[in-house]
């Protein structure tokens, strides 16, 4: 099979395709009724093995969550890397307590660590957090050292969630121990705080590699459109996160974003209607 191309972030190799987990953990970004659908069709690792195994068919082993939230998504891991008898690579998203006081520090510091325990490489802060910690007028994000260099202690690489746009500028402009940003990309525009072009602009000016999330405006586009414009719009060393519901789809998602890359037709069937043979549909 196709395989997806790769990057590095401080020399770990990394999958361009990143495997998002919200609507495996549901947080469908939609609606109640969604988030219950997908809480029950993924209650247990059963069904999230072979959505993780497709991936690693094509070479996509690189998986974004707050893992220490998600206990099925981490016991489908190891079930799947245990099948295939390769590994992922995991970046953890935690939500920490950033009060400047020492217990939250120590919270802090122990829910940094429990990523690490379920397998981490990478722990980007969660956008919630790290937000709290913005200074526009100073042009910093204060205390930021405090935690990248409680994730160094834990053994792994820092970045940060930035979906606060000057998150990224920032980390940039005040040279911050941060390797790599998570930052919300897609062609809906769909929860990005500034337009499109602005944070292409961004992206593409970026010291370190992006991991772009919301490809599909959460369903607002479909695969086909919002896969080809990330692909098309970010650089070689930049990532595309994608979330799935099942391994039908996240097949079809990694033929749209190789064909992307390869500058090819898709190949994949049509989608169905109540009369396919009509020429808008291509006849037979």
């Amino acid at each position: 099979m196709e395989q997806m191309p790769r990057t590095q972030v401080e020399g770990i190799s990394l999958s361009r395709m990143i495997i998002g987990t919200n609507w495996l953990a549901g947080w469908s970004h939609t609606s109640p009724s969604a988030d219950n659908m997908i809480k029950k069709a993924h209650a247990h690792p059963e069904s999230v093995v072979p959505i993780l195994e497709t991936f690693q068919e094509a070479g996509v082993d690189t998986i974004m969550a707050p893992f220490s939230q998600v206990p099925v998504i981490c016991r489908a891991v190891e079930e799947a890397s245990e099948k295939t008898g390769k590994k992922f690579i995991m970046i953890d998203t935690p939500i920490i307590n950033v009060d400047d006081n020492p217990q939250a520090r120590k919270e802090a510091m122990d829910v940094i660590r429990k990523g690490k325990e379920l397998g981490a490489s990478l722990c980007l802060i969660h956008h919630s957090s790290a937000e709290q910690l913005v200074n526009k007028g100073k042009r910093a994000i204060e205390r930021l050292g405090d935690y990248t260099s409680m994730i160094r202690d834990a053994g792994m690489v820092p970045g940060l969630s930035a979906h606060m746009p000057e998150l990224v500028v920032y980390s940039d402009l005040n040279e911050y121990d941060v390797q790599t940003y998570i930052q919300i990309y897609n062609c809906m525009g769909f929860m990005m705080q500034v337009e499109i072009e602005t944070v292409n602009q961004i992206i593409h000016d970026a010291k370190k590699p992006v991991m772009t999330i919301k490809s599909m405006a959460a369903g607002r586009c479909t695969p086909f459109v919002g896969l080809n414009f990330s692909w098309a719009t970010i650089r070689d060393c930049d990532m595309v996160t994608v979330g799935c519901f099942n391994a039908q789809e996240a097949r079809e998602d990694i033929e749209i974003s190789l064909a992307a890359l390869e500058h090819r037709r898709v190949n994949l069937e049509k989608r169905s209607s109540p009369n396919v043979k009509q020429d808008a549909f291509g006849g037979e």
